[in-house]
């Protein structure tokens, strides 16, 4: 009995059949269509000598295939690859066998069809799958296994069959293999793994001709001629269909928006060649910078890229190339890439190596300036947390220098020139100098500052990745948080007033810097007399003395407090008389209610202040800095962290505060104002960076391991403090009994942690 022709047609395309050499069915070796990309074949470096064997290989720009009957399908090169023998049962290079399921091809997008099982056989050379477990079995499809295959998975597809898979994947196909059980397939994808590690790196033609030129690097006319008969290694406009670099195959999305590596190579060349057209090649050049960012696999790739746009005939750019615009912008963007990024080895001496011709061939261009400028990049190039901004490739693409604005207190906005290399340390070095502060037993440092909120600079931030930080900020709502950030050059550090210069910006800085200290309550308020002094002093250090006449009183001032320094900041005159009709004013309301003391600390600032009749600015400006000097723990500085044990099984991490003083640091616990522990700068032997977050104190034979994201700021401080360690501050007996003791006292006595409570 005939069968119906849709039983047929299943029965087809469930057991598969070949028509003109191609598979059809469930087979997942097939031809992947008519558009099949070209790709190099792939060679393992002979283990004799590292050399290669006696046959030349001529190679050229890679493009589309021919006809389908002229191409070699994946079917074929597959079978090719592997031994025309069936099962073997006593195989010495089986690493694991057994029963899995194996997904038909196009499996998810038909998932009517059913999964099949198959015996599977993993060898030293390839995973092979079997129609049986017995010997003379049908071979039902290979995978070869190089360097560049990848296992991903486990991973379970409870909508689709419900079972567990992993996925080998090669360069024209993937197998996965499936079970009902994860343990199984995880000891499949662990086996897979342990043999493609162990194979030896497979290298590209690209790679094949980057060590021959390397090798014939003094013999110009050999370097030529590679250059002349390998087209892959000049400029061109078609389309590149495979990396020079071997990637890896498959391995899934390597993050979120990408698509595989080898995808993201060919998207990459594409990108290059839009730069010859783009209206704004900005963006796109940023574009780029954070595809190789956010793929760190792919930036010797770019770079490769790029050494080929850039290169001519003969390797180094013909006359024409240093005269077009659009080629220019290669040159560009080689010059983005040199300041943002570290290219590997053997790249790096090809890239050098076409730079140097560069300069030789085309000495008076343009190009040659590039040349120049990105020799000098890579050799100062660390790598970058962030990409550079619209900004710095403007600047860039120019070889120009950025400006930055530093704000300095007593100074005003300083503008300093940084390129893509500058760190914070330099930059606060450079300032220091320009203000005259280089002898100064004060440090400072590069700080983020918005309003009252302060971030310090690590001495080794690169300010290029600060301003696109920034500037990212600032593009952002204008009611956000994180806007109106700015850099400021600060005191890093406890306070040192001995010795001051009255010429120059030393005075007049630290003079600002201690009255920002005590504005933002470092550590606290001081008394009521001491405020009283500082605001007196404050207001003395204006230009001019108070006139004999004062206006009338139109309002009431506040009392001494913060808030009075904060009014003497901006204007200390006009506080001044503020002070004046205050106290009048209050005197006035205290003899009406039949009191007086709201009149008595505006009257007391402002008698202090008339007392100070005759005192030059510079001297009023010293003895605001040796009382705010005096305020009990004034320049500590507090950090919340984690006290982690030394000791094998010393249970969970503490949470503690950590007070920087002027001669002492000191742990107490969060609320307490007694500290656990108080040491001496003298008895700290080491302060060193353990891990991204943790700090090593060593304190004698015993080390303090401390937690906290502030890292890098402690320990500027603690190594500022152990070097230029400041004198014995006068004691602290003498103030009222209200004040708390001081961090410096020495061990065992109670710290400053009290007044930096929040």
């Amino acid at each position: 009995m005939p069968l119906p022709g849709g039983l047929w047609w299943l029965l087809c395309c469930r057991r598969g059949f070949t028509l003109l050499h191609r598979n059809y069915g469930d087979g997942e070796f097939s031809g992947d269509g008519d558009e099949d990309e070209e790709t190099f074949e792939l060679r393992t470096p002979s283990p004799v000598g590292g050399g290669r064997g006696p046959l030349e290989v001529t190679l050229t720009q890679p493009g589309r295939s021919g006809p389908v009957s002229d191409r070699l399908q994946s079917w074929e090169e597959t079978r090719s690859l592997i031994p025309e023998k069936g099962l073997q049962e006593d195989d010495p290079d089986v690493v694991v066998k057994g029963w899995l399921y194996r997904e038909p091809r196009g499996g998810g997008a038909r998932p009517w069809l059913p999964p099949r099982r198959a015996w599977f056989v993993l060898t030293r050379d390839s995973l092979d799958q079997f129609s049986s477990s017995g010997k003379g079995a049908q071979r039902l499809g290979s995978l070869v296994l190089t360097s560049l295959c990848s296992v991903t998975g486990p991973e379970r597809r409870p909508k689709e069959t419900g079972l567990w898979s992993v996925t080998v994947s090669g360069r024209k196909h993937s197998i996965h293999l499936c079970s009902a059980r994860q343990a199984e397939v995880e000891r499949w994808g662990a086996a897979v793994r342990e043999v493609i590690s162990s194979k030896a790196p497979l290298e590209t033609p690209t790679q094949l001709l980057l060590r021959d030129i390397q090798e014939s690097c003094g013999d110009p006319e050999a370097v030529a001629l590679i250059y002349l008969r390998n087209p892959i290694l000049r400029h061109t406009s078609g389309a590149l269909y495979a990396p020079l670099l071997p990637l890896p195959y498959g391995g899934g999305t390597p993050g979120p928006g990408y698509a595989p590596l080898r995808e993201e190579a060919v998207r990459l060349f594409l990108a290059l060649q839009a730069l010859e057209g783009a209206r704004r090649p900005g963006p796109l050049m940023q574009g780029v910078l954070q595809t190789c960012r956010d793929l760190p696999a792919l930036r010797d790739e770019l770079f490769l890229q790029l050494a080929k746009q850039t290169s001519g005939p003969a390797g180094p750019p013909g006359l024409p190339a240093a005269q077009d615009p659009a080629a220019l912008r290669y040159w560009q963007l080689l010059t983005c890439m040199s300041c943002t990024f570290r290219p590997g080895g053997a790249v790096r001496g090809h890239l050098l190596g076409h730079l140097e011709r560069t300069e030789q061939a085309l000495p008076d261009s343009e190009l040659a300036e590039y040349a120049r400028f990105i020799r000098k990049a890579l050799g100062r190039t660390r790598g970058r947390e962030l990409v550079p901004s619209l900004a710095e490739i403007a600047a860039l693409s120019r070889r120009q220098e950025l400006l930055c604005t530093v704000h300095c207190p007593g100074a005003g906005a300083c503008p300093v020139a940084i390129d893509s290399h500058t760190t914070a340390g330099e930059v606060a070095q450079e300032l220091v100098g320009r203000l005259g502060l280089a002898r100064s037993r004060n440090a400072f440092a590069l700080y983020e500052q918005r309003g009252a909120q302060e971030r310090a600079l690590a001495g080794g931030t690169i300010v290029a990745d600060v301003l696109t930080s920034l500037a990212a900020e600032e593009a952002g709502p204008q009611d956000s948080p994180d806007s109106g950030w700015r850099l400021c050059l600060r005191l890093h550090g406890p306070l040192h007033p001995e010795g001051l210069s009255p010429d120059g910006y030393q005075l007049p800085f630290l003079f600002e810097q201690a009255h920002a200290l005590l504005l933002r309550a470092r550590p606290g308020p001081p008394d009521d007399d001491a405020l009283c002094a500082l605001a007196a002093l404050r207001l003395q250090s204006a230009p001019r003395d108070p006139g004999p006449r004062a206006p009338a009183p139109p309002r009431p001032a506040p009392a001494p407090s913060v808030a009075l320094l904060a009014g003497v900041a901006r204007s200390p005159r006009l506080a001044a008389r503020r002070v004046e009709r205050g106290a009048r004013a209050r005197g006035a309301a205290g003899r009406a209610g039949g009191g007086g003391g709201g009149a008595r600390p505006a009257a007391a600032v402002l008698g202090g202040w008339k007392r100070l009749r005759g005192l030059g600015r510079v001297e009023a400006m010293a003895a605001y800095l040796a009382l705010a000097a005096q305020c009990p723990g004034f320049g500590a500085a507090r950090y919340d962290v984690l006290e982690l044990s030394t000791e094998p099984g010393g249970g969970a991490p503490q949470k503690l505060c950590l007070g920087l003083g002027a001669t002492a640091l000191s742990l107490s616990r969060p609320g307490d104002t007694e500290p656990i522990h108080s040491v001496s700068y003298g008895r700290v032997a080491a302060c060193q960076l353990m891990g991204p977050h943790t700090l090593a104190l060593r304190v004698g034979d015993s080390q303090l391991l401390l937690q906290s994201p502030q890292v890098e700021e402690i320990m500027q401080l603690v190594n500022a403090c152990l070097a230029t360690p400041s004198p014995e501050r006068p004691p602290c007996q003498e103030r009222p009994d209200a004040s708390p003791p001081s961090l410096d006292r020495g061990l065992g006595q109670s710290g400053c942690l009290g007044q930096l409570q929040d």
